[in-house]
């Protein structure tokens, strides 16, 4: 059943003196898949049997960036083990944010794959039960793979200002940024792969935040082909997993979130939490607020 739930920020300056400073000491660890070094970020504070939060970044950032990186030592802070990747993007032991300054060629299943790997990996450590933690564009892609991969597997499902899918906004904003048509490219990205010319790249196309650059026909179509796999809230509808979706009552990235969701009131599975005041990348006291809903959420599960 689909709660709303409202957490306040607290101000209190005397309070946030009182409070434990996080920042356990957090490993680099790796992983080699596909002749490439993955890497994520470990930090390892109970008992592996006890279960671990594997945490996935949003568009083209990585594992420790500030959203990442704050809700990860708070975690630890709650006793909650965690693993933060960084998707690969084909780049050998990838670090920091994606510059936008060489080819992309993986697309989404190949990240697919790549927590997939992850999910062997700490497999392999002794842990245990694994709940998955997404923000944004992570958040939605996490869904999927539960969706699509292992849904017997996962505890529980966290997903901070999961990303929203509109193909007649998409295509109206990727023209507006781009000065070609969507369909234009998708359908030089379709003719590549019908004439199996996988390897031939789509030469100085706009992606993502990227202006321009090199995309290989299947990541472009990864990314932009008009699926409903992309809107989250329309993924969340054949979920099973517990589920908790935070929401940033002033998030101007997906401001539609909280009337998607509403769609999914009586979903036995998905619960939200809504913090006020609250911005998509959840900074300072909202991390707290943040790391608190999603330990209790654990726990209940």
């Amino acid at each position: 059943m689909s709660r709303n739930r409202k957490v306040a920020r607290p101000f209190i300056l005397a309070l946030l003196l009182c409070l434990p400073l996080v920042g356990q000491a957090v490993e680099r660890v790796t992983l080699e898949h596909d002749g490439l070094t993955l890497v994520g970020h470990l930090q390892s504070v109970a008992d592996p049997a006890e279960g671990v939060i594997l945490m996935l970044h949003g568009t083209l950032a990585h594992g420790r960036m500030e959203t990442m990186a704050t809700v990860q030592d708070l975690l630890a802070d709650h006793g909650l083990n965690s693993l933060s990747v960084n998707l690969s993007y084909g780049i050998d032991a990838r670090e920091g944010m994606f510059e936008c300054d060489r080819p992309i060629t993986h697309g989404v299943h190949d990240h697919f794959r790549e927590l997939d790997a992850w999910m062997g990996w700490l497999q392999s450590e002794g842990f245990g039960p694994v709940s998955l933690l997404g923000h944004s564009r992570g958040g939605n892609q996490l869904t999927r793979y539960v969706q699509e991969w292992a849904s017997d597997d996962i505890r529980t499902l966290v997903l901070v200002a999961p990303s929203t899918h509109e193909p007649e906004r998409a295509a109206e904003n990727y023209e507006a940024r781009s000065e070609m048509p969507l369909v234009a490219r998708l359908d030089q990205a379709r003719e590549l792969l019908r004439m199996d010319q996988q390897e031939t790249m789509l030469e100085d196309v706009r992606f993502l935040y990227c202006e321009s650059l090199d995309v290989s026909p299947r990541a472009f179509l990864g990314y932009y082909d008009p699926a409903e796999g992309h809107d989250t809230p329309t993924v969340l509808a054949g979920i099973e997993v517990p589920t908790l979706v935070v929401i940033g009552s002033e998030d101007d990235v997906v401001p539609d979130l909280p009337e998607r969701m509403t769609a999914l009131e009586d979903a036995d599975s998905v619960s939200t939490t809504t913090i006020d005041g609250a911005g998509h990348f959840f900074r300072d006291f909202f991390a707290d607020d943040v790391a608190s809903v999603v330990a209790d959420f654990v726990a209940e599960h």
